[in-house]
């Protein structure tokens, strides 16, 4: 008897597999600004009250400091029109203390060192100028007049509005050359031969009209007169009290280091050598200050919208947990939900910087314009402006968007 059918062994039945779990979809960055900007467009107002907090700090950082670039941008023209190589020598005081005085010959002197390009002095006198004889003694204005000599306008680069210079022939006669706060004061606004002014108890004919001078101010409330004519009328004795001296520019340095040595051999200790330009330098030097003041404020501003930012997502967590609950029950993880928040906040800041570089761009251009600037904003300030909104934003909505992620699909649809 065959045992075949006996001992056939029962068919196997083969086990399920187990089922894998569904992957979720990825977003690409695509996905990602099409959902982050849904959430900002369906709340437009709150978004504009938000982006205007960061956009007002950065138009701040990036005005000050365009503001800043600009003004240090018109100094640099200036000083390139003017010259930097204009140096000035002026009598310091004695050993005992007393007033001292340059040499008659120190012009002369100067004019033959090294590298020298022109030299040119005034001296201060002790004359009073009225604009006619009524006016009383004690209303001088606190106006000088000084003696000039006729190559002054070469070294110092005054410039004549009207009339002319001081030339051999005028510069022993009463004549005069007035400052633009001197004319002004005077009330001469023209020159001619009918202007006159009184000085010293005569007639002084105003022959010419200077500009406003930069580099050397002090002429700007000076009534000039000739060299020869105020020693003649005016007792003037001759000492220059300031020399200007005009250096070629790869030589100032040097030429610097000696002027009051050869100024005033006898006594060069009681000289004393500047160089107007340095004036100017510092001056935009303490305009720095103030403008590393102000930059402060815009980032006091610019973190003050950042909290702003943060404010608005908070609430937009809580305002939106439904969409969250829906959202993690169709399979979105707390990745993409923590990305969606993220990138909510990300989109409100960059609004937000690129408003407020926008309006600093312009507020730079509006001032510069008013004050006869050139415009300049640095790239560097734009590019940092938009990255400090884009970290300010990521810092303020990561907080937002943990908590978003961390809410459960349950809870968050029950709350609704």
């Amino acid at each position: 008897m065959s045992t075949t059918n006996a001992t056939r062994e029962p068919a196997r039945v083969a086990s399920p597999e187990p089922s894998r779990r569904p992957k979720p979809a990825r977003m690409n960055p695509a996905d990602v600004l099409r959902v982050g900007g849904s959430g900002l467009r369906s709340r437009p107002m709150r978004v504009f009250l938000s982006a205007l907090g960061i956009a007002i700090g950065i138009a701040a950082m990036v005005g000050v400091v365009g503001i800043s670039t600009s003004s240090t941008e018109d100094l640099n023209r200036r000083l390139q029109a003017l010259g930097t190589n204009l140096l000035t020598v002026t009598p310091g005081q004695s050993f005992t203390g007393d007033a001292a005085h340059l040499p008659a010959e120190s012009v002369e002197m100067i004019g033959n060192m090294e590298n020298v390009e022109s030299v040119s002095a005034i001296g201060r006198t002790g004359a009073k100028v009225y604009r006619n004889d009524h006016t009383p003694k004690q209303e001088t204005g606190g106006l000088t007049v000084a003696a000039a000599r006729t190559d002054l306008p070469e070294s110092v680069g005054a410039e004549i509005v009207d009339g002319r210079w001081l030339n051999a022939a005028n510069s022993r006669y009463p004549a005069a050359v007035l400052g633009p706060k001197a004319a002004e004061q005077l009330g001469v606004h023209q020159a001619g031969p009918d202007v006159k002014v009184w000085l010293d108890g005569r007639w002084y004919t105003v022959v010419g009209l200077l500009a406003a001078n930069e580099l050397v101010p002090s002429l700007d409330s000076s009534v000039l007169v000739g060299w020869s004519a105020a020693k003649a009328e005016l007792g003037f004795d001759g000492y220059p009290t300031t020399i200007y001296t005009r250096a070629e520019e790869p030589a100032v340095d040097d030429v610097q280091s000696v002027l009051g040595a050869t100024a005033n051999p006898q006594s060069p200790t009681e000289t004393t050598v500047s160089r107007p330009s340095d004036a100017l330098a510092a001056k935009e030097a303490t305009d720095d200050a103030l403008s590393g003041l102000l930059l402060g404020l815009g980032g006091v501003a610019l973190l003050v919208g950042g909290v702003g930012v943060a404010n608005t997502m908070v609430i937009s967590v809580l305002e939106r947990r439904s969409e969250i609950g829906l959202r993690r029950s169709q399979g979105a993880t707390r990745g993409q939900i923590r990305t969606q928040f993220l990138a909510e906040a990300l989109l409100l800041s960059a609004l937000g910087g690129l408003g407020g570089v926008l309006l600093g761009i312009a507020v730079t251009g509006g001032y510069a314009s008013y004050q006869g600037w050139p415009s300049v904003v640095p790239f560097w300030a734009m590019a940092g402006g938009v990255g400090a909104t884009l970290v300010i934003g990521g810092l303020a909505g990561f907080y937002p968007a943990v908590r978003a992620a961390r809410l459960p699909p349950t809870e968050a649809l029950a709350t609704t």
